[in-house]
């Protein structure tokens, strides 16, 4: 009786009940979710519907930016745009531009106090106090200027008049994300409440819940607007934009997004008209939007035709000279947004790795309209659950009653099976269901029974026959198709040496030179050349072999040298590290050499940091860092983002630790670092903006990039493009030191509680980005000592120095978010990236306001 429970656990229902259970907890898994949302993308991106031809895109290109003048752009601008469609006769008019803050030019302030001491003179001069100076009708005549000049240069009151007078104008708000602990700080303004929801049926599940408004309207602007919505964004955790919220909860009120007001305005409905059941949908009018729990759109992504984007897109600049035909936008939904690089939010959809945020509306807009909408049904996690039960129902009572073939067949059916229900779900139904975890459990269950099968069920019947000279063969040869190149010449060494066998082995001799293993490569020559020495170029493979072995050093003290030595007869192949041919050294670093690599198999050319770790550290201390090395290669490796380079592999070979990456074509920032050599100061602070912006995303995601220098932000000035690099290669070396016992990182930039050994979070990249920020504007560090010790005591505990008084220019604001950057309690300090990018933006903005003034007119 003991034996046989003994035995259970060998028997091919137990593994396949094993398998199917561990599946099922690892449902929720990263790897489970990130195959899921590929197939969601690619299910969409092979959907094809027609957007609405009722929607009409006007971008603030670069080419509207090259000949309007610097973003931001004055408000009469925007005000022209307005009447001009008003003109046209739109039928509604949205953006997605944040008018949060009052504009004020330079010169209506010196303006409202002339006013001011007009107005107290007359009224002096009504009450008898003063006598007004003759004659009369010169004070009327100043004051009719003022006045004038006053309505001229007050910009905000000519865009309110613009929008009032249209009556159709739809304006964003951004709600700031958090769960309500208890009563708002101040309540909306009243123009935002009239757009609460009121026919909210159901209890729960409530949509996303927001504390306050991150970016609002400004009262003058938002009392005469059609509609003021929210635009907030919900980005999934590998940072795509699938969801769009239809309605998010404000404390005890419900408010719609501005796509689904645009949608109402354009029907001729009202904010009565949309009706919510919570959990399950919203309608406007006759339209039903099927929601996923929190009230959010699977919204439909629609592909252009002929290179063409899938709505009209006519930029800012051509519409306002005339050069686009007004008529165009008769009874048309027309969108504005920023499409430039670097004025607006881009993001990830299923069918672009970087769209606009007015594109984005403006598909989900037609979703509304069109009712184009991907649904994951009530009824979908019983569906998803029947077909797993089915497959695991299959590995543990069908397939280990089926032969190997028909096992095969029936495996693969059922594979392709699901993949087409899936895809016939999503392109003809709209209909998302989650069948990839069966799908991979089908997979790889049939893998780990067929091979359990050979290896245990089969073995007795198959051991006579492992001796012989074919099984061996043949064994050998699928060793080698799977790289285990080592457990191939031990099976090719029990097979008798025959001319087809020959051939085999000059093949793996072969391989193990591209793997750079000469020593080995000899050892096969040798063995082949006792059979027949005059066997092809055998004589010349045996001397280059025995000779790149004695001159090629990996590990020991030639750990990062993959330039092989050449013959002369120059027939030796590129060297490989893992599956990636080294072309040529790129520079070294302070770890290792950085090479020029390609993927032979898809021609791909990348970037291969190496790192000598066996160099660097203690036998002891090595598994350690092997294991942090790869867990932050990994980490780093999921972040995706514009402006974070993208990291494609990591691989070890003799002691080499390597990552594969991006190859930028771009600079490091360290030359714009040099006096003479600075960018200008609006450059320099939309570089900065984007790299906080990145650090914010990358701390959304737990991660801390540790090393923040001009080294690791890499910047193409041809294609304004910024990347930042080396993201958990200073966690790698955390309290280790080199032979020479130096601290490995860039102390200059180090935050305070950094040096000190503290646990550090994403508030440490801020201080360093400060301290970048710093250097970048004036040519110096904001710290500097004689030596290590002074250096840190100066960064823990000494203020920087005032960035005035290095460069005078330095505009109020720029020195205030450098002051706060580099403040030494952490809680002083900027606490999110996108906080610091929102200010240097402002900063810039005002910026090019006083520089220059715009003189547009048409």
């Amino acid at each position: 009786m003991s034996v046989t429970k003994a035995a259970i656990w060998k028997t091919d229902w137990f593994l396949g009940a094993a398998i199917s259970l561990l599946f099922l907890f690892s449902a929720q898994s990263d790897l489970i979710q990130s195959l899921e949302r590929k197939a969601y993308d690619v299910g969409v991106g092979a959907t094809q519907r027609s957007p609405s031809s009722r929607i009409a895109i006007i971008a603030i290109d670069q080419q509207s930016i090259d000949n309007i003048g610097r973003w931001p752009w004055s408000r009469d601008v925007h005000a022209r745009m307005i009447d001009r469609l008003a003109q046209a006769q739109a039928k509604v008019v949205g953006t997605t531009i944040f008018f949060a803050e009052p504009q004020i030019d330079p010169g209506l302030a010196y303006i409202n106090k002339l006013l001011a001491i007009e107005s107290q003179t007359r009224a002096a001069a009504v009450d008898g106090e003063t006598q007004p100076s003759p004659p009369g009708e010169a004070l009327q005549a100043f004051s009719a200027v003022l006045h004038e000049a006053e309505n001229a240069l007050n910009t905000d009151r000519l865009l309110a008049a613009s929008i009032g007078k249209a009556g159709n104008v739809a304006l964003p708000m951004l709600f700031q994300d958090g769960e309500p602990q208890g009563r708002p700080d101040r309540p909306l303004p009243d123009f935002v409440r009239a757009m609460a929801l009121k026919n909210v049926a159901g209890t729960e599940p409530l949509p996303p819940l927001t504390l306050d408004v991150a970016a609002g309207v400004i009262e003058p602007l938002g009392k005469v607007a059609a509609a003021v919505g929210h635009l907030n964004p919900s980005i999934d955790r590998d940072g795509g934009l699938r969801v769009q919220p239809l309605v998010m909860t404000h404390f005890d009120q419900f408010y719609p997004s501005l796509p689904l007001l645009i949608a109402a305005k354009s029907l001729n409905l009202g904010v009565d008209d949309i009706r919510v059941k919570l959990g399950e949908s919203v309608s406007l009018g006759r339209l039903n939007i099927a929601t996923d729990p929190g009230l959010g759109m699977y919204s439909f992504y629609y592909r252009g035709e002929g290179g063409k984007p899938a709505f009209p897109v006519d930029s800012f600049f051509d519409v306002m000279s005339g050069k686009i035909p007004l008529d165009k936008y008769r009874d048309k939904i027309v969108l504005i947004g920023q499409t430039a690089p670097g004025i607006g939010n881009f993001y990830a959809t299923p069918v672009s790795p970087a769209m606009s945020s007015v594109e984005v509306m403006a598909h989900g807009l037609s979703s509304i309209l069109q009712e184009h909408f991907f649904v994951s049904p009530s009824w979908g996690w019983a569906a998803e659950f029947s077909i797993f039960l089915l497959v695991a129902l299959y590995l543990i009572v069908l397939l280990p009653r089926l032969k190997a073939g028909l096992g095969a067949a029936v495996t693969a059916g059922l594979f392709v099976a699901l993949l087409a229900a899936h895809f016939v779900l999503m392109t003809g139904q709209l209909m998302w269901l989650q069948l990839m975890l069966p799908a991979t459990l089908l997979l790889v269950g049939h893998l780990l029974l067929t091979t359990k099968r050979f290896l245990v069920t089969e073995r007795g019947k198959v051991k006579s026959d492992e001796q012989s000279a074919e099984s061996n063969r043949m064994l050998a040869l699928a060793f080698q198709g799977q790289g285990q190149l080592d457990m191939a010449w031990d099976k090719f060494r029990l097979v008798p040496l025959s001319d087809a066998v020959m051939e085999n082995l000059y093949n793996l001799a072969l391989d193990f030179e591209r793997k750079r293993q000469f020593n080995k490569a000899e050892t096969v020559f040798r063995h082949m050349a006792e059979f027949n020495p005059k066997f092809k170029d055998l004589e010349t493979r045996v001397k280059r072999a025995k000779a790149m072995s004695e001159t090629v050093m990996l590990g020991g003290a030639g750990a990062g040298r993959t330039n092989a030595s050449i013959l002369e007869d120059g027939t030796v192949e590129k060297p490989m590290l893992g599956r990636y041919q080294v072309e040529k050294e790129l520079g070294k670093g302070a770890m290792g050499v950085v090479y020029l690599g390609r993927d032979p198999k898809i021609n791909r050319v990348v970037a291969i940091k190496t790192m000598a770790l066996s160099q660097e550290f203690d036998e002891e201390e090595l598994a350690d860092v092997k294991e942090r090395f790869f867990r932050e290669a990994e980490t780093a490796g999921r972040l995706n983002h514009p402006h974070i380079v993208t990291i494609f592999d990591a691989g070890e070979e003799h002691d080499l630790a390597y990552i594969a990456m991006e190859f930028l074509k771009g600079r490091d920032l360290v030359p714009q670092t040099k006096p003479g050599h600075l960018l200008p100061l609006p450059r320099v602070m939309d570089i900065v903006a984007r790299v906080a912006e990145a650090l914010a995303y990358a701390h959304g995601n737990n991660v801390v990039h540790r090393d923040v220098k001009p080294a690791n932000i890499m910047y193409e000035a041809e294609s304004d493009q910024v990347k930042v690099t080396d993201f958990g290669i200073a966690r790698i070396t955390d309290s280790s030191r080199t032979k020479t016992g130096m601290v490995l990182g860039t102390p200059s930039y180090m935050s305070p509680e950094q040096l000190a050994g503290k646990k550090i979070d994403g508030r440490s990249d801020l201080f360093s980005l400060g301290v970048m920020l710093f250097q970048l504007v004036c040519g110096k560090l904001p710290f500097e000592g004689d030596s290590m010790a002074q250096l840190m005591f100066r960064i823990a505990n000494e203020p920087h120095p005032d960035i005035r008084d290095l460069r005078p220019d330095v505009p109020d604001c720029l020195s205030a978010i450098i002051d706060r950057a580099l403040a030494k309690d952490v809680e002083a300090r900027y606490q999110s990236g996108n906080d610091m990018a929102a200010d240097l933006r402002a900063c810039a903005g005002s910026l090019s306001q006083s520089l220059s003034q715009v003189d547009f007119s048409l």
